[in-house]
């Protein structure tokens, strides 16, 4: 399980910068309301959201009743009803928002694009279901159809997170990748889902090579050595995914709300960045060097 401690000193810096600007964006409607507040701070709810995604519960209830209220009274001497703290998760969407874009790891000039399914109900209920119905859509993978969202992530050779993205399950792979990789130059690893002459040339032209697997009915074409070893250390950006539905537990079908659903998938994957190690092809920085120049 993550360290309490860390976790909280580390958010609670981010809340004391993040607060104040926020409160000077937000527009009001002229009327005054009151602003009751709360026995939990927001470093508090944050910190309690992220932890729980390292822990070995299933069900948030179980955590916060069995593990944060038994034993974690002395790092939270406030705590609340757990009804009450999940009617609180809303006020965390924002600030999450911004801080997992502070957890973002380096550019390093090699980088890895996937995209994994969010399943959000059986196939079999998709007509019974309303808690995503203006939102989730049905969409298709390797795996058959399905029906909820697809997130999208961009990592690096460390395994650190760079860009993620959620759409719903009806979008093109490709669609999200020009915005998902601003800023990035290097070379850019993807699945034969990516291939398109006209996304290799956007790319192309901003400094970043995007290699892929060729498809069957493709002919073959010849590709540096080093490009066909690269992708084959895609299973890092795979391996990723599968701890973010197994050990972050970003899927499952008991979410009642859209927006409780989004912050737990960003207390996901800001927990995934606090994992002390991660995925990594471990290479050294002449490596890299050598591997994002033009004659590898």
């Amino acid at each position: 399980m993550i360290d309490f401690e860390a976790v909280f000193c580390d958010v609670d810096d981010f809340c004391q910068v993040f607060l104040p600007a926020w409160q000077r964006q937000l527009l009001t409607s002229g009327e005054r309301r009151r602003q009751r507040a709360c026995r939990l701070t927001l470093s508090e709810i944050l910190t309690i959201l992220i932890v729980f995604h390292q822990s070995q519960y299933r069900t948030f209830k179980a955590f916060y009743l069995l593990s944060l209220s038994r034993h974690a009274r002395a790092e939270f001497p406030h705590l609340i009803s757990d009804t009450r703290f999940v009617a609180l998760i809303p006020r965390a969407l924002m600030p999450l928002c911004v801080y997992l874009q502070s957890r973002y790891g380096q550019e390093t000039g090699l980088a890895f694009v996937d995209s994994t399914t969010w399943v959000v109900c059986h196939n079999r209920r998709i007509h019974n279901h309303k808690v995503f119905k203006q939102v989730a859509r049905r969409g298709k993978n390797s795996m058959g159809w399905f029906y909820g969202f697809k997130l999208h992530l961009v990592v690096n050779d460390r395994g650190e997170l760079l860009a993620f993205r959620i759409t719903p399950g009806n979008v093109d792979d490709r669609q999200p990748v020009p915005d998902l990789t601003q800023g990035l130059t290097g070379k850019l690893i993807g699945d034969r889902g990516d291939i398109s002459q006209r996304l290799f040339d956007e790319l192309w032209e901003r400094g970043l090579q995007l290699i892929t697997k060729i498809r069957k009915n493709m002919h073959n074409k010849l590709m540096p050595l080093m490009d066909k070893l690269l992708l084959r250390k895609r299973a890092i950006i795979e391996s990723i995914n599968d701890q973010l539905k197994n050990i972050q537990q970003i899927e499952h079908t008991r979410h009642r709300s859209v927006i409780n659903a989004m912050v737990n998938v960003l207390a996901a994957l800001i927990a995934y960045t606090y994992q002390p190690t991660k995925q990594s092809l471990n290479l050294t920085k002449n490596q890299l060097i050598i591997l994002n120049s033009k004659d590898s």
